[in-house]
């Protein structure tokens, strides 16, 4: 593939459909967004408004960080707090798609509308991928992301027409293009984050504590496995608990699963055989977490497993 043509075409195709409309886009920090976020600050410039939601499901600093990245290359960035709306449309939920399903109507139908109306924009810069489309299409696993491709018409339910610039690539091609794009190797190479973000991690409930501990334990876990050049690793709460001893009393504490895999594009993969002192720190420090005395690490490929748990 020719991606120095990619890019032109693509900067091409958003100047042309834009016109001298307005656009609008959320970034997330991770690699399609980001390379979306590039394509049509180039193709547009100061016609893009690009907005980074604080959702209250983010990595810790998250927010701060990836909106001084794009200062830095000269990209302006406005953070928009809605952590407050987001938890609340999660309360009490349990089941993976109805999760899913609320964190895709607070956004579009509820934040990311408001902002729309307010910016005026008529289009919205979208990160799809065609890994994302073909999951969702397939009935696998619903990607937030994912509209058009399931009938809905975006400007009638939300008022914006939807570009997709990467739909046609996957998660190694996206990377190329980043790459040449100049975005940094910190963004360019990072590992994928869903896009409920650690709500995906949670199974069951998703309530701040149990966010805090997630948090903490996708620290230690991307702190430890960032030389391990695997595709993806995290760290995911399970709803269960299980009986541990500490200081000489019982406790009922908390399960955390850690996953890390080898892949090219996420549609199939294996289990990264890390060392047995690597895993053995990881696991002292995330028992060492408030209320977790489980550490387990998942050896599932995919398939049968997905990479994440939600």
């Amino acid at each position: 593939m020719d991606y120095n043509r990619f890019i032109e075409e693509q900067i091409a195709e958003i100047k042309k459909v834009v016109g001298n409309g307005k656009a609008i886009n959320a970034l997330s920090g991770g690699v399609d967004s980001s390379t979306v976020t590039v394509l049509a600050h180039r193709a547009i410039g100061n016609q893009l408004k690009t907005i980074f939601i604080d959702n209250a499901l983010m990595r810790e600093g998250e927010p701060k960080r990836v909106v001084k990245i794009f200062s830095d290359m000269g990209i302006p960035v406005e953070l928009v707090n809605s952590r407050k709306e987001f938890l609340t449309a999660l309360r009490g939920l349990t089941d993976p798609e109805e999760k899913r399903q609320a964190i895709t109507d607070t956004f579009y139908s509820k934040v990311f509308s408001r902002l729309v109306k307010e910016s005026g924009a008529q289009f919205l810069m979208h990160g799809t991928i065609l890994t994302d489309i073909e999951e969702t299409v397939a009935g696998i696993k619903r990607q937030h992301n994912i509209l058009t491709q399931l009938g809905i018409d975006t400007e009638k339910s939300y008022g914006y027409k939807v570009i997709e610039p990467l739909k046609t690539l996957r998660k190694d091609d996206v990377r190329k293009v980043a790459e040449l794009l100049g975005i940094p190797k910190e963004i360019s190479q990072r590992i994928p984050f869903p896009g409920p973000a650690l709500a995906a991690r949670i199974v069951g409930e998703v309530t701040e504590e149990r966010l805090e501990t997630v948090r903490a334990a996708t620290a230690i876990v991307e702190e430890e496995l960032a030389d391990s050049d695997s595709f993806q690793y995290l760290a995911v709460l399970l709803n269960d608990y299980a009986t541990g001893i500490r200081n000489n009393k019982r406790e009922f504490g908390q399960i955390i699963v850690v996953r890390c895999i080898e892949s090219i594009d996420a549609r199939v993969a294996t289990a990264t055989r890390l060392p047995w002192e690597k895993l053995e720190r990881i696991c002292r420090r995330i028992t060492e977490i408030k209320g977790v005395n489980r550490c387990l690490y998942d050896l599932t490929p995919k398939p049968p497993a997905t990479v994440e748990y939600i």
